[in-house]
């Protein structure tokens, strides 16, 4: 299984060791930035220690995650890996939309790119991550806060306007709940934003649509994404208004079956943290490799964090890759990389 991250998880450098180094790895990223009408803009601030545009406002962060989320699902692909099921957190459910047939690439970057410009538009808002259950804080919301996301049995998330978000948070601090923002300048999966949700219906209502080639996991519902699903307009464009249950989805397929190998493809390891919580994980049942560091660091760091994951791969999944993915800094351009054969399904691993 292919987890792919969402908003919050984006962070400076994040992936930068990568990009040059990795050939496969730099190929998808410039396809993916390619598609996006200011990709070299994108590009400059992504790789910039002082960016034009915050790497945390949506213009930037969300296509951002989206392009770095498909070029390592891509690579991973490329090296061989099959994954039985994917899903993503957010604006990764659009990557892995991407990488799972359902739009093609430059379908999907047009319409990530109109959603941005009326996310754009918002009125401002935040975010704000509680180590609580959705039901703990329940009384404590107000019409304004709504749970955003629920990613673990608890770890919630709440989404509002700044002034009405602080104040919740003011009162759970005070009531002894351990809360931490999260990096967001707009309120997502709120009510705030169901002026973007209603005006993204037309672009996506006439966007060809195909069943899914690779199996997702919907984290809006949690249930498999059918071909039915994948060609609701209404189900793709009321993403930025509808909670991300991404336990429930998680738990759903680690529950199905044994010996699922859990790869995160984005930045930093919040989703992979989240996993291995899981009780099929902790039990032996089940296993957890990121493909990049948890927090930022050196592009050293990054190439590492890769090379590592792809021997833990290969030793999980009999993936035959040979030798590290990438050596060198990034700025001397394109390593060599081991061969791969691509005869291995992501999901079990090899007895």
């Amino acid at each position: 299984m292919v987890m792919f991250p969402g908003q919050g998880s984006q962070h400076p450098r994040m992936a930068w060791g990568l990009y040059g180094g990795e050939p496969r790895f730099t190929a998808a990223l410039d396809e993916v930035l390619e598609a996006f009408d200011d990709g070299d803009a994108m590009r400059r601030d992504w790789l910039s220690d002082d960016p034009r545009v915050p790497l945390d406002h949506v213009t930037r962060s969300q296509p951002l995650l989206f392009a770095l989320n498909y070029a390592l699902g891509r690579t991973l692909m490329e090296y061989g890996v099959r994954p039985w099921v994917m899903l993503g957190h957010s604006i990764g459910e659009m990557a892995a939309s991407v990488l799972g047939g359902v739009f093609t690439l430059r379908d999907g970057a047009r319409l990530v790119q109109e959603r941005i410009r009326l996310l754009a538009e918002a009125p401002p808002g935040g975010m704000l991550a509680v180590s609580a259950s959705a039901a703990d804080l329940e009384q404590v919301l107000t019409g304004d806060v709504v749970v955003a996301a629920v990613n673990a049995p608890r770890q919630t998330i709440l989404a509002g306007p700044s002034g009405p978000l602080a104040e919740v948070e003011e009162r759970l601090r005070r009531d002894g709940f351990v809360c931490a923002p999260v990096p967001a300048m707009t309120a997502f999966h709120s009510p705030m934003l169901a002026g973007v949700a209603s005006a993204a219906i037309d672009g996506f209502a006439t966007t060809p649509v195909r069943a899914p080639r690779i199996p997702l996991r919907s984290c809006y519902t949690a249930a498999p994404l059918t071909g039915e699903t994948a060609a609701d307009p209404d189900y793709w464009a009321g993403h930025p208004v509808r909670p991300v249950l991404f336990w429930p989805a998680l738990d759903a397929v680690l529950s199905a079956r044994d010996d699922v190998v859990c790869v995160e493809a984005g930045p930093g390891q919040g989703l992979s943290t989240i996993a291995r919580r899981h009780r099929a994980v902790r039990a032996g049942r089940g296993e957890v490799v990121a493909l990049l560091p948890a927090r930022a660091g050196g592009p050293e760091a990054d190439r590492a964090a890769f090379d590592a994951a792809l021997e833990r791969l290969s030793a999980l999944s009999a993936l035959p890759v040979t030798g590290p993915a990438s050596t060198g800094p990034a700025s001397t351009g394109p390593a060599s990389a081991g061969p791969v054969s691509g005869g291995s399904i992501l999901g079990r691993r090899a007895r």
